[in-house]
C-alpha cells in the first residue's frame, strides 16, 4: 500500500509539470449503488449544477472513498457553500472534490485541525503538498454529511480539469457504476418570434406547446426568424427524480442548427444559464426551457450554433421539419419531431426602445437616477435590455432606495458598479461603516466605499433594491452553555458576522459552526486545554464586515 501512495504521489507532481491527460482508472466513491438526486449541469439560477448528488439513503456518515489514486491537495471547511470539502488531484490531469462531508479520515481531519489552530479560524482553506496524503484509488477519505449548503444528506462530487478548473461530467468517469437504460423526455417546446422580424402561429409572442407524442401531427405556421426552446429531463429507472440533459440537437430538414453537449463548462460561464435558459419563464413557473439559439453575449463553449445563432428563417411558404435529438450520458437517445408551414404573413414592428434606457450588451452603458448611478461593463448582458429603473425618495434615510429594474429578476453575467449619494441630513461620525444593502429576498450586505459622499458597490442583480446602511453596533453574543462544551449564540441585525474566535485561559480554542444553526460550539475535550476542575475564564470575540467587535467574557469550571 505504502509503494501505491508513493507511486500515486510521483505521478501527481509529474501531473503538475504539465503533463497531457490521460485516461483514469476509476472506482465509486461509495461502496453501494449509486443513485442520483441530480447530474451534472442541471440548470440553476445563477448557476450549472457543478457536479453529481449521490444520495446517501438519507442519512450521515457514509464511507467516502478517493475514485482514483492521486493525493489531497486541497480541505476546505465553510467555502462555497460546500461545507466540509475534500480536493484530491490525480495524475491523469483531473481533480475530484468531495463536499458537504461530515467529517474527514483521521489524518486529514489532524492536518485541518494544525491548520485551524494555526491560522485561529474555523473557516479553512488548507492547501496540502503532494507528499503530504497521498490516497490510492478506493480509499477511505471521508464521511458523507449535510454541511455547507446541503438540504438534505447527500455526497456532490465534481471532477474538475485541473489545469483550467472547467466543470466535467463525473458520468464519464463512473459510467460503469450508474446503471441508466431510459431514454431522457420532452414535455413540451417555445417558440421565441424574434421582435420585429417573426411571428409563430399568428402570433408575435412567445408561445409553448406539449409533446402528445414523438411525432407531432399538428401543422404550425411562421414567417420570418424563428428561435425555439426545449423543456426536458432525463431519468433514471433507480429513482423518481429527474435530471438534466447532456446533448440536445435542433436539425430543421436534416440540417443541424444548434447542439448543446453540457460538459466542460467554463467556471466563469456559470451565469451564462441564465441565459441559455428562459430564467424569466423559470421564475414563475419552476420549469426551464433551454433555448435552441444563442443570444449575442452567450458566450458558452459548450453551445454551438449554425451562423443565424440558432434562429431560423422561415422565408418559404413551404413545410418545414423540425427535429429534436436528446442523448443522455450512457448514449440512450430519444427523438421529437414537428411540421412547420412557412406562411407569409405581415410582422408587427418591434416596440421603440427609451434609448435612455436601453443597455447594450457589448459596449459600456451607465444610467442615471436622482442620487444613483450605474455602470454596466461590457458582456455583462446577454442581449440588449431596456431597463426600467426606479427611485424611492427616503429623507429619514441613508440615501434613496434604487431599483436598476423593476420587473421579475434580472442577474447579470458579471459584476456591474453602482453609486448611491448619502443624504447630507444624516451625517455619520465614521464613513467606513457605510456600506450598500440589497434588498432582495433577504437582506444582504454588498460592501462598498464612501468617497466623497457617494458610497460604491459592486452588484448584479438588477431587479433588488439598493441603499446605503451604516452599522456601528457589534455583533450580539450570548453563551448558550458553559463546560466541557460551550456553545455560543451569533447574530448580527446589519452588515452580518464576518469573523469569530475564543480562548480559554488565553489559549485559542476552535469553536465550530453548529449546522443549520445561528450557534458555535466548541468540545473541550477536543482542545488542547485539560480537565482541571478549576475555574477558567473564556474570552470570546465576535466581528462583523464593518469592523465592529463584541468581547464576551466569563467564567467557568472545567
Amino acid at each position: 500500500m505504502l509503494k501505491k501512495h508513493f507511486l500515486a504521489a510521483v505521478l501527481s507532481v509529474l501531473a503538475s509539470w504539465g503533463f497531457a491527460h490521460g485516461q483514469m482508472d476509476c472506482a465509486s466513491p461509495v461502496n453501494y449503488e449509486i443513485i442520483l438526486a441530480g447530474n451534472f449541469g442541471e440548470p440553476r439560477p445563477n448557476h450549472f449544477h457543478g457536479g453529481i448528488d449521490v444520495k446517501t439513503e438519507r442519512v450521515e456518515g457514509k464511507p467516502i472513498f478517493s475514485i482514483a489514486d492521486g493525493y489531497v491537495e486541497r480541505l476546505t471547511v465553510g467555502l462555497y457553500g460546500f461545507g466540509n470539502a475534500v480536493f484530491v488531484r490525480h495524475p491523469e490531469g483531473y481533480s475530484s472534490v468531495y463536499c458537504h462531508l461530515k467529517k474527514f479520515a483521521p489524518a486529514l481531519q489532524a492536518a485541518l485541525r494544525r491548520w485551524q489552530y494555526s491560522h485561529e479560524s474555523f473557516q479553512a482553506d488548507v492547501h496540502l503538498r503532494a507528499t503530504d496524503c497521498p490516497v490510492a484509488k478506493g480509499q477511505l477519505i471521508a464521511l458523507s454529511g449535510n454541511t455547507g449548503s446541503s438540504q438534505a444528506p447527500h455526497l456532490h462530487l465534481e471532477i474538475h480539469d485541473t489545469r483550467t478548473w472547467n466543470m466535467l461530467d463525473p458520468l464519464d468517469f463512473l459510467k460503469p457504476f450508474v446503471r441508466d437504460a431510459t431514454p431522457p423526455q420532452a414535455h413540451a417546446f417555445m417558440a421565441y418570434p424574434m421582435p420585429g422580424e417573426g411571428v409563430f402561429n399568428g402570433g408575435a409572442t412567445q408561445q409553448y406547446f406539449g409533446f402528445s407524442s414523438h411525432q407531432l401531427t399538428r401543422e404550425f405556421t411562421a414567417w420570418g426568424r424563428v428561435g425555439f426552446g426545449l423543456w426536458a429531463n432525463d431519468y433514471m429507472e433507480q429513482s423518481y427524480n429527474n435530471y438534466g440533459i447532456r446533448q440536445t440537437i435542433l436539425s430543421v430538414d436534416g440540417r443541424e442548427v444548434f447542439r448543446s453537449d453540457v460538459n466542460n463548462i467554463p467556471m466563469d460561464g456559470n451565469l451564462m444559464v441564465n441565459s441559455w435558459g428562459d430564467y424569466q419563464h423559470y421564475l414563475h413557473s419552476n420549469v426551464w426551457y433551454m433555448r435552441s439559439y444563442l443570444e449575442p453575449g452567450n458566450t458558452l463553449p459548450i453551445l454551438r450554433a449554425d451562423e443565424n445563432r440558432g434562429i431560423i428563417d422561415f422565408n418559404e411558404e413551404r413545410n418545414y421539419q423540425l427535429k429534436y435529438t436528446l442523448i443522455d450520458f450512457a448514449g440512450n437517445t430519444s427523438e421529437y419531431e414537428f411540421t412547420v408551414r412557412g406562411e407569409k404573413r405581415a410582422i408587427p414592428p418591434a416596440q421603440p426602445a427609451n434609448v435612455m434606457r436601453l443597455m447594450q450588451w457589448n459596449r459600456v452603458n451607465h444610467l442615471f437616477a436622482e442620487g444613483a448611478e450605474l455602470v454596466l461593463p461590457k458582456h455583462v448582458l446577454a442581449k440588449n435590455v431596456e431597463l426600467s429603473p426606479r427611485s424611492v425618495s427616503q429623507p429619514s434615510r441613508y440615501s434613496d432606495a434604487f431599483t436598476p429594474q423593476t420587473t421579475g429578476s434580472f442577474p447579470l453575467l458579471s459584476w456591474a458598479r453602482l453609486r448611491l449619494k448619502c443624504h447630507a441630513s444624516r451625517p455619520v461620525s465614521d464613513s467606513t461603516k457605510l456600506y450598500v444593502v440589497s434588498h432582495w429576498g433577504t437582506d444582504r450586505y454588498m460592501g462598498g466605499k464612501c468617497k466623497n459622499g457617494w458610497v460604491e458597490a459592486r452588484v448584479r442583480e438588477l431587479a433588488a433594491t439598493y441603499e446605503v446602511e451604516y452599522d456601528d453596533e457589534p455583533p450580539l453574543v450570548n453563551a448558550m452553555s458553559l463546560g466541557q462544551r460551550i456553545t455560543i449564540g451569533l447574530s448580527d441585525a446589519k452588515s452580518g458576522i464576518s469573523t469569530y474566535k475564543g480562548y480559554v485561559d488565553g489559549q485559542f480554542v476552535l469553536f465550530e459552526e453548529v449546522a443549520k444553526s445561528p450557534w458555535v460550539s466548541c468540545d473541550l475535550t477536543k482542545t488542547p486545554v485539560k480537565r482541571t476542575g478549576k475555574l477558567r475564564k473564556l474570552k470570546f470575540m465576535a466581528r462583523d464586515n464593518c469592523n465592529n467587535e463584541r468581547i464576551y467574557e466569563a467564567q467557568f469550571t472545567y
